[in-house]
């Protein structure tokens, strides 16, 4: 599974990105995806996950009620709606693919990733 991660770019305090992340290659809605991110110096942290089926999604805790995820199997690609953005949301963010959702509670179980696309978040 190629995956390619887009959409990330500068914002202020309080407004809106939306990520989105490319799939090809292997069937892809066989697989949960999601997406980590990693700030400098720190480790890569969990932000969202969604089931292959779309039907469930997990968020970290600081991100619960701000971001949503989404995903399109006939497009194969998987969304992150970031909204209310803060200074600490500012990272790296890397689309990941695994075989199932509870892959993404550790970055090292994860079989496929992404780029990455970086968030800055400033006034």
């Amino acid at each position: 599974v190629q995956l390619q991660a887009s959409g990330g770019g500068l914002v202020q305090p309080g407004g809106s990105l939306r990520l989105a992340c490319a799939a090809s290659g292997r069937t892809t809605s066989d697989y949960a995806m999601g997406w980590f991110r990693q700030a400098p110096g720190k480790e890569r942290d969990f932000v969202a996950v969604i089931t292959s089926s779309g039907g469930n999604s997990y968020y970290a805790e600081s991100v619960n009620g701000r971001f949503t995820i989404s995903r399109d199997n006939f497009k194969n690609t998987v969304y992150l709606q970031m909204n209310n953005l803060k200074f600490e949301d500012a990272a790296v963010y890397y689309c990941a693919a695994a075989k199932t959702y509870t892959d993404f509670l550790r970055a090292n179980w994860i079989n496929y990733w992404g780029q990455g696309t970086l968030v800055t978040v400033s006034s």
